[in-house]
Order: C-alpha cells, then structure tokens, then sequence
C-alpha cells in the first residue's frame, strides 16, 4: 500500500515539474524586467495590445515607470479599494441582481473578515459560502479578487527582479502594467483553460443557482412533511476553482472546498488541482533564471524549495497512510486494512476518492504554496501531520509560497543568508552583483518577523482569554493546535483552516482580519523597498571571494537559514500543541466502546 502511495506521489510531482517547465518561458516574457528602453522581447508586441484599451482606459497610458515609494503607494491604494469594494457587495447583496435565494447582506464584521481575506490573497472563510454569498458576490466579488491578489504577487516578484538586474535606475516598472499583463496575459488564459478541463470532469460551471432532485431511497415511510426531494446548490464553481488553485487562493465556492464533490469530484480533477496550486511557484523559480540571466540562480532556489518540501512530503505520507492508533484501540476493532472500498491507513476526515496519500500531498501542498485550498480536514490528520501542514505555514509560505510573494520571501532569505555568511568570512555581502547594506537587511527582517509575531501575539491573546480560547472544539494540545493553526494561517497569508474552530465572534473575525492585512502588505511594502534599493545600486564585479550562489552548498545555507528562523520561533508553541499530542498516551477503551 505504502509503495502504491508513492507511485501516486511521485506522478503527480513529475506532472507538476513538466506544467513549470512549459509554463516558466511565458511568465518570464511576461514582464520586461531590464530597463524600458532594453530591446522588447518576441511577445512584446502581442502584451502591448493586450493592455493598451485598458490602461487607456485606467488613464494610466502611455506608461511610465514608477519609483519603489511610487509603486508601493500604487500596491497599497489598490488593496485599500478591493477591500471597499468587497465589503460594500457583500453588504448591498440583498439589492444586487443574481441573488435567487435572496440572501441577505453579510454581516460587518464577517464582510470586513472576508474583504480582507480576498484582497490579501488568504482566502480564509469566517463563512459557509452556498448559504452566505449570492452567485453575484461569488463572481463579481470573490472569483475577481482572486486573479488580482495573485496578479498583485507577480508585481512585487518583477520589482524584486528588476532590482537584481537594472543599474543605477531610480524606477522599478509600472505597478498598473505589472498587474494587467499577470491578469490578462497569464492568470486569466490559464484558467480558462485548467477551467474547461475541470468542467469536463463534473466540476459544475453553471449561471443556475440549484437543482433539484429526488431523494434515494423513496420507499422508507414519510409523513405529509416530510420533504421528497433535495435541493442542491450549484453555480459558476469550476471558474472559481480554476484561479484558486492556480493564483494559490483556496477560497472555495462550497464551505467544505475541494473536498466537495461538485469543486473536486474524481481523482484526475485532484491531480489538476495539486498540479495547478504548484505550477506558478515553481515556474516562478525558473523564470526568475531567465530573468537575471543566470538559469543556475533560479534551480538553485527551487532546490532549497524541494530540500524544505520532500522531507515533509515523506512525513506526512507515512503518518497518513499508516492506520489510526486510535481506531485500532476501539473494541470491537476498526479494519483499517486496504481493500476495495479504499486504499486503508488513517482515513478519518479524508474522501475515500482520494485516500490518505492524494489527501496528504494536497495538505502538504496548499501549507507550502500559501494556497490554503484543503481536500480533507487538517483537524483529523494525526499529530505529525497536523504538525507538519502546521510547519510548512510557519515557514514563512516560502516552500514554493505563494504565487510571486513565494519566491520574492525566498529571496528575502537569501538575502539574510548571504548577510550571515558575508559576517562569517569577513567580506561585504553580495547577491547577483549587488551589494547587500544595513537598508536591505532592515528590510529584510520586516518581512521575516511580521507574519511571526502576528501569529504568536495573536495565539497568545486567544488563550488568555476565556471567552475566545472556548471556540476551539477540542481540549489540551489539540484545542490548543486549533487556535494556534488559525493564527498562523492568517498571518501567513495561507487561509487553511485546520477546522475545528469557531472563528465567527468579533475578537476572531477582526484580530484574523488584522492578521492578514498587517503580513500582506508590511511584506510586500519591504519588498518593494528592497527592490528599489538594489536597482540604484552599481553591479560589483565578481572577484575570488565572491560567494557562489548557485552551488549545492548555497542551496543548504538558504534551506538552513529557512529552518533555523522557523524552529526557533514555532519549536515551543508546536511542543505545547502537536508534538504534546503527539506523546499522549492512548485512551483505552472501556466495556467495548470507544476509547
């Protein structure tokens, strides 16, 4: 069985290095990341039609590069709106058209939750979205704030690009162009397409908003009330999904996300949709090669990727695909044995379409890729792999990451790993050429310890409270695991939930509101200010000492650095949670029941 599971493994990852591949030239021609008057590259021509009729329309043509400070504002003015804008349609819902079920506005503090969520990327859901959101507020609202949070990623990885190989320039490109040629020539082709494909596996891409239809078993007794038929809720759910998983989102149109038949329904569609939350982050890696004009640069980051992901990868797996001790331990016992009906091991809180190796690359996946898209309960993996979908957000979302917020993290570690060996040898720091100063580390570090303290401090209040610790469902390290996995989802930007957890009161919905708009943009901010930093700065030419940054003992310094940050900020909240969960000793069972 172990063996079947990482056959199934190890298909999917190679499925996914093939997408990378094919997709890394397109998203490298993309953006022009040299100078604006470099020579134009084959497809410029093509992207220049492309956006001329809507940034004419924007009132942003003909284009002009933009400062770091300038480009920064722009990021920051355009969050503001989407989140304005998305509160006011969830609010003014009951008055918007395409609302069949006439549902009502949402409340405050879960639209000004959900706002925030969209607009930074996080997806976290305070909200079950069939019986809360109109197919309108699902489209026009949500499925929107997805292309252009995942669009806005790509532009501060193009400004941390640009500041890596322009020369004394005081520009670092257009923050509007940026974000139309991610939308249009990137995001939204490849949706349409991961989209159809979907569709044409039974994901429901429909303008109805229901069906219905008759129950199963017609022959057990009714009384006169009692209903005959169901109504299921449908929509436009595969065009939703497509972006999710591609724009690494994970907001799902139905409240139990790609664990419902009608956003996931067979095995192929859960390959696609592993294959599409880590096609853009690896594809980023390569394109970043491309761009400095050094391919070796950008395998380098990716191997530092994969050093940090397949060790977790092989955790996860095994803890999942062994059976649960605790169903061995109930009398009389639980096969948990592979047969036909499923594939065995730990399946509690997992789709028997999928198994526990599908289930438990998809955890480990959308922790990585800062996706947060979930085809299993978190909250019922046992301890270690809880553990580790847990670990892999506190990493800092930068084990593939998210889509160009990923890499661009990355590189704010690399940058702290070059400074640490620079001290080591007693050498000016450097990074492709340029020098790395007090500015960039300040920087540096806002980017590293923001998403870190946001998780403790929040974890923090919410078990010094009474009132607030109560709305995890369980008791001791594992209630405990719930109210720290929240946190960290949020301050982190992934938007998993680890379930579990009732995060609807006021306390949850602005503090996790607070969370997610505080590490999206005093990360990207600082990235940008890097970026601006490091395009006015001169190239220092390589000398005997410079550091190689390509080799494999790079790649273990930039994994390390990645590590050391992470275990010595979580190690004592993940003692006090999983890891004591982990050496509980197993309840007994007495007279025959469950233990």
């Amino acid at each position: 069985m172990l063996l079947q599971a990482w056959l199934e493994v190890v298909c999917i990852l190679i499925a996914t290095l093939l997408a990378a591949c094919a997709v890394a030239p397109w998203l490298a021609a993309i953006f022009r990341i040299d100078t604006a008057d470099s020579v134009p590259g084959r497809c410029e021509s093509w992207l220049e039609r492309l956006e001329r009729p809507v940034l004419r329309l924007a009132g942003v043509w003909p284009v002009c590069e933009m400062t770091a400070g300038a480009y920064a504002a722009a990021i920051f003015v355009f969050h503001a709106a989407g989140i304005i804008l998305l509160v006011a349609i969830q609010r003014l819902q009951p008055l918007l058209p395409w609302n069949p079920d006439q549902l009502p506005a949402v409340p405050w503090l879960i639209a000004i939750n959900t706002a925030a969520s969209f607009a930074t990327n996080t997806n976290w859901q305070s909200y079950g979205g069939e019986t809360t959101l109109s197919p309108l507020t699902q489209t026009l609202g949500l499925t929107v704030q997805n292309f252009l949070s995942a669009a806005s990623g790509l532009c501060v990885l193009a400004v941390l690009t640009r500041g890596l190989v322009r020369r004394d320039s005081r520009t670092v490109g257009n923050f509007w162009q940026d974000l139309v040629r991610s939308t249009l020539g990137l995001l939204l082709p490849l949706a349409v397409l991961l989209g159809l494909v979907l569709a044409s596996q039974g994901v429901v891409q429909s303008f109805g908003t229901a069906i219905e239809v008759p129950l199963l078993d017609q022959s057990l007794p009714t009384a006169a009330a009692t209903p005959t038929k169901q109504r299921i809720v449908i929509g436009p759910v595969a065009s939703q999904v497509a972006i999710k998983q591609l724009g690494t989102n994970g907001g799902g149109y139905f409240n139990a996300n790609s664990a419902h038949p009608f956003e996931n329904p067979t095995p192929l569609t859960n390959l696609l949709e592993i294959v599409a939350m880590l096609t853009l982050p690896i594809a980023s890696c390569l394109a970043f090669g491309r761009w400095v004009g050094d391919r070796r640069q950008g395998r380098a980051l990716l191997a530092a990727m994969a050093m940090l992901f397949l060790p977790f990868l092989l955790i996860i797996v095994r803890c999942e695909t062994q059976p649960s001790p605790l169903l061995a331990a109930v009398t009389p016992a639980i096969d948990q044995t592979a047969s036909g009906a499923h594939e065995g091991g730990s399946m509690e809180g997992k789709e028997v379409r999928f198994g526990p190796a599908a289930s438990a690359l998809f955890a480990v996946g959308t922790t990585a890729t800062s996706c947060g898209a979930v085809n299993a309960m978190h909250d019922s993996f046992s301890p270690l792999g809880g553990m580790v979908a847990m670990w892999m957000i506190q990493l800092g979302e930068v084990v593939f990451g998210g889509v160009g917020t990923g890499l661009a993290g990355l590189i704010a570690y690399t940058l702290v790993a070059v400074f640490i060996a620079g001290l080591m040898v007693g050498r000016s720091p450097e990074y492709l050429g340029k020098k790395i100063e007090a500015r960039e580390m300040k920087m540096g570090m806002v980017v590293l310890l923001v998403p870190l303290i946001a998780t403790l401090i929040g974890t923090a209040a919410a078990c010094v409270l009474p009132s607030e610790a109560s709305a995890a469902l369980n008791p001791g390290p594992h209630g405990f695991s719930e109210l720290l996995y929240a946190f960290s989802s949020a301050a982190n930007n992934n938007g998993s939930a680890f379930g579990g957890l009732t995060a609807t009161s006021g306390f949850w919905t602005l503090s996790l509101a607070a969370a997610m708009l505080a590490s999206r943009l005093l990360t990207m901010l600082p990235l940008v200010a890097i970026g601006g930093s490091l395009a006015a700065k001169r190239t220092v030419a390589e000398s005997p000492g410079t550091l190689p940054t390509h080799t494999p003992l790079f790649v273990l310094l930039v994994a390390g650095t990645v590590i050391l940050v992470g275990a010595l900020s979580f190690v004592p909240a993940l003692a006090l949670g999983p890891l004591a969960e982990a050496l509980q000793p197993l309840p007994t069972a007495a007279g025959g029941g469950k233990p």
